[in-house]
C-alpha cells in the first residue's frame, strides 16, 4: 500500500513541477511573443518580466483576520505530511527479530537476519537456483518472507517453488516454531555476459 501511495505521490508531484517549470521556461524565453501564440486572458506569464501574483493579488486578504492563521495552518499541514512521507521512505521495513513460542511459557527472540540467512542458504542449495535473497517483513509474532531467486537457464520455476515451500520455508517454520511463514517469491533469470569465442 505504502509503495503505491509513494509512486502516485511522486508521479503527481513530478508532473506538477514539470508543468510549472515548462510554463516558467515558456514565458521566460518570451516564446508566446516570438511564436505569436495568444495565451488565455487570465494566464499569469506572457513576458519575461511578468510575475505570478500581482501586488493586488498578494495583498488581497492580508487585512482579513482569518488569512494568516489559514496560511500558517496550511503550511504546517504540508510540512507534517512532507515529514511523514520522508520518514516513511527512510524507515526500514525489514523485521529485526521474530518472537518465537518456545512452548515453556517464556518465549524467545530470533534475530531476523539469522533466519533470513538460513532460508537464503537453503534456497541457494536447491538445483537451478544461482542466488537467493530473503527479507523478513510483517510483525514480530507473524513474520512474512520476501524471497528473490535468480534462476539458472535450466531451472524449472514450478519445481523450484515447490522445493522452496517444502524445504527452505517449511524448515524455517518448524525450527522457529512458527504457525506459518507466508512468502512472496519473485523469480528472475540469471543474466550472463556474452563472451567472445575465437
Amino acid at each position: 500500500m505504502l509503495r503505491t501511495v509513494n509512486r502516485v505521490l511522486t508521479a503527481l508531484i513530478g508532473l506538477v513541477l514539470l508543468a510549472l517549470g515548462l510554463a516558467v521556461l515558456f514565458a521566460g524565453a518570451d516564446l508566446p511573443h516570438r511564436w505569436k501564440v495568444s495565451m488565455p486572458a487570465d494566464w499569469p506569464w506572457t513576458r519575461p518580466g511578468d510575475v505570478v501574483l500581482s501586488r493586488a493579488d498578494r495583498t488581497r486578504w492580508s487585512d482579513e483576520g482569518w488569512w494568516w492563521p489559514a496560511i500558517i495552518a496550511a503550511l504546517a499541514v504540508l510540512l507534517l505530511l512532507t515529514l511523514w512521507w520522508l520518514l516513511a521512505q527512510l524507515r526500514s521495513h525489514r523485521l529485526t527479530e521474530a518472537l518465537i513460542d518456545s512452548k515453556d511459557g517464556e518465549g524467545a527472540r530470533l534475530r531476523g537476519r539469522a533466519l533470513e540467512d538460513v532460508i537464503a542458504a537453503e534456497a541457494e542449495a536447491q538445483p537451478g537456483v544461482d542466488s537467493a535473497r530473503v527479507v523478513l517483513t510483517g510483525r514480530r509474532q507473524h513474520p512474512r518472507a520476501r524471497v528473490g531467486l535468480v534462476l539458472a537457464a535450466h531451472a524449472q520455476p514450478g519445481q523450484t517453488l515447490r522445493l522452496l515451500r517444502r524445504e527452505a520455508l517449511a524448515h524455517a517454520e518448524t525450527s522457529a516454531g512458527l504457525d506459518a511463514l507466508p512468502a512472496e517469491v519473485r523469480l528472475r533469470a540469471a543474466r550472463h555476459r556474452a563472451e567472445r569465442v575465437s
